[in-house]
């Protein structure tokens, strides 16, 4: 990238959205901020589309000068995928932000990318509707669509790919397309809203999202209990799980993020392994399905039952996990985070956790364990010192370990932030010939590899 085309991409895009195209200080160095490990990477410029048009322009001029073009959402990703690495233009959609299109009839919504899960959910709250994918931060639409986010809910709602109907992409060529339908299936050639979702940015932009809706429950029941260990916990839900219970979350935390989270929320929870477990439906239904999860849960060692069907009391419940990252980061002042994320198969989940402690354990690096236990898919949250390479080190041998485990156990590198950066090393390990496959896919789409480069496929260009 030469100079001159820099400068003329940066002329031309200063001509198309003006005081929308940012070069300060501050705004650059925000967006060039994980909330992980990564050091800070910011950009050339920063622009605020108002409309798909724009973002078309936007993407159309970076080609023409070959500028990388990398989208923002909210900033909360955890394996630096939204960062400029090789500089160019952040395309922030947080203007972008409006619902488009309510259809409480067929129980879907159009929405603009940048409108966040919380504000989404707002807007709904009169149709007797919900969007239910609840990846813990106040995520943008367009991000979790881009990252195939899941989170707490996922063991009964599912994840991003089953709640995305169709999306509006600008292709790396200013190209837009459409994928998808409102209909609830297709057979209609290459599954390309599929192919979109978890792609990163490094296929399109995503500038429109068709989602799924679902009823909101009658009745929800959410409560709390403690265990001796993580191993009695995990074995306890899979028991749950092949009882066939319907629970709509079902999440652990170990006894050092019960304490983090204690000392942070000014909570009182007593210092051992916990589940968190949430049920939907009717009066009745809610009832019965709590009271067989507190026999089953009981058989394993479970006590201290605290049950909740006040609004407020489940809020302070969830509001308390979905805190628990920061909690555990404030717990040892002055560091940051390498974060895990494998996924196994829920019969291998107590084999993987309990190794897993094991190996935290003989290190010198904390590292607190939560995780959504319904679906096998659990987190360490490694603190390190950001001034002392050798934890840094320690930290990613401990997460390559983790990694290595669940790819024995039949899992996955990462069940739901993504590959980023930070999960490139085992892609080939993962996918084998799958992942130069993805590479081909990529420089079909965008042979100028513009589109969030660094991210995802195999290095090239």
């Amino acid at each position: 990238m030469t100079q001159p085309d820099r400068d003329a991409a940066l002329n031309a895009l200063k001509s198309l959205i003006g005081q929308r195209l940012s070069t300060s200080k501050s705004d650059l160095d925000l967006h060039g901020q994980s909330e992980s490990y990564f050091p800070v990477t910011p950009p050339d410029v920063v622009a605020y589309p108002d409309n798909t048009e724009e973002v078309a322009q936007i993407v159309s001029i970076c080609a023409t000068h070959r500028l990388p073009v990398v989208g923002w959402g909210t900033g909360t990703s955890l394996e630096g995928h939204a960062l400029a690495v090789r500089g160019g233009v952040v395309v922030d959609f947080s203007r972008m932000n409006r619902v488009l299109e309510v259809r409480p009839e067929d129980m879907d919504v159009s929405v603009q990318p940048g409108i966040t899960r919380e504000a989404l959910n707002e807007e709904l709250r009169a149709t007797g509707l919900f969007f239910p994918v609840d990846p813990g931060a106040n995520a943008s639409i367009g991000g979790m669509a881009a990252t195939r986010a899941s989170g707490t809910t996922a063991v009964r709602y599912g994840t991003m790919r089953d709640n995305v109907l169709g999306l509006e992409v600008v292709l790396a060529d200013g190209r837009v397309m459409r994928t998808g339908t409102r209909a609830r299936k297709s057979a209609a050639g290459y599954d390309l809203t599929a192919l979109m979702i978890g792609s990163e940015g490094t296929l399109g932009l995503i500038t429109e999202l068709t989602l799924r809706l679902h009823g909101q429950p009658e009745a929800i029941s959410a409560g709390v209990c403690a265990f001796s260990d993580m191993g009695s916990a995990v074995r306890a839900v899979t028991d749950v799980i092949q009882m066939g219970l319907p629970m709509a979350r079902i999440e652990f935390v170990d006894a050092a993020t019960a304490a983090a989270v204690n000392a942070y929320s000014g909570m009182a929870f007593p210092l051992k392994p916990h589940l968190l477990v949430e049920f939907h439906g009717s009066d009745s239904a809610v009832a019965e399905q709590a009271e067989t999860f507190g026999e089953i849960v009981a058989e394993h060692g479970a006590e201290g039952f605290d049950w909740a069907t006040r609004a407020e009391d489940r809020n302070k419940l969830w509001t308390m996990r979905h805190n628990a990252y920061y909690a555990i980061l404030a717990s040892r002042k002055g560091t940051r985070a390498v974060v895990t994320d494998i996924c196994v198969p829920i019969s291998r989940l107590a084999e993987a956790v309990e190794a897993t402690q094991q190996d935290i354990a003989a290190s010198a690096i904390p590292g607190p364990i939560l995780g959504h236990v319904g679906d096998g898919n659990f987190h360490a949250i490694l603190l390190v010192d950001e001034a002392n390479p050798s934890e840094i080190a320690e930290a990613k041998a401990l997460s390559h370990r983790m990694v290595e485990r669940a790819l024995a156990l039949g899992g996955t590198a990462t069940g739901e932030h993504g590959v980023g950066m930070g999960k490139l090393d085992y892609m080939e390990a993962e996918h084998g010939v799958g992942w130069p496959v993805m590479g081909d896919i990529k420089r079909a789409l965008d042979p100028l590899n513009i589109l969030n480069p660094g991210k995802l496929v195999p290095p090239s260009n």
